[in-house]
């Protein structure tokens, strides 16, 4: 039964994967959902018609959230639409696998790309969103970061940076935007998506090792962010980690 009708988030990068889980989400409680793209424009309508036939409330909303007039643009939108914002998530992220003993493979491009994509680009719509979010009681933004964050480990050395990058952002931010808006992160481990082109047999060793036996999946991610979005008021400036308990307790963390 929806319970937050009033309520208005945007989602970055929900196309697909764990972006789309969480839109999804999202609209089950009946939130309105802005869901944000930057490429992948029939992937988005394709998430937003499908929170619209489940009688949910959904607005694709194109932006690189990278580049900060579009994020600026992209805030303006959703004001227009519903006249408030209660809840951002950055979820959008890029990545490309590089093996970590080779630190030739990892040029400028490849920085810049990485470093603006999942670290320049929460810092943008979080500046973006602020004013906004303050006219809300209990408004929040979610960051999604990763387990590379704390292990060192991941598709590449700079998207384990990055990733480390939104952890530290997350706390800077709560305390920057306290007492009016609360943010937190959740730091998924491997997780069953296209994203950076993982192989099947990479999944498959991940799940190997894992003391739940099992992956997490991009519905427990989209769970915990809708607990640190909605439910969790007490709680400002904290990370948690979704991965089946790989990083606490073997150790890497």
């Amino acid at each position: 039964m929806p319970v937050l009708l009033d309520r208005v988030a945007i989602i970055t990068g929900a196309g697909s994967g764990i972006g789309r889980a969480i839109a999804e989400r999202f609209a089950q409680a009946g939130v309105r959902v802005a869901v944000n793209y930057s490429r992948s424009r029939e992937a988005a309508e394709e998430v937003a018609a499908g929170i619209r036939a489940s009688g949910g409330t959904a607005l694709p909303v194109q932006a690189d959230v990278s580049v900060e007039s579009e994020t600026v643009a992209m805030v303006r939108t959703v004001e227009q639409q519903w006249g408030r914002l209660d809840v951002v998530v950055n979820n959008a992220g890029w990545s490309t696998r590089i093996p970590h003993e080779k630190l030739e493979d990892l040029t400028d491009e490849i920085w810049d790309r990485t470093l603006n994509v999942n670290l320049r680009d929460t810092f943008y719509t979080a500046h973006a969103a602020a004013p906004l979010l303050r006219r809300q009681a209990g408004s929040s933004i979610v960051n999604i970061a990763s387990t590379a964050a704390f292990t060192g480990f991941g598709s590449s050395i700079v998207y384990a940076a990055s990733k480390a990058g939104v952890v530290s952002l997350t706390k800077s931010l709560a305390r920057a935007l306290a007492p009016a808006i609360r943010v937190n992160a959740v730091a998924p481990g491997f997780v069953r998506t296209r994203f950076a082109n993982w192989p099947q047999s990479a999944f498959d060793q991940g799940e190997a090792v894992t003391p739940l036996a099992r992956l997490a999946t991009v519905e427990e991610v989209a769970n915990t962010a809708f607990f640190l979005a909605f439910e969790g008021t007490a709680i400002t400036g904290e990370t948690i980690i979704v991965d089946g308990g790989l990083a606490q307790l073997r150790g890497v963390r």
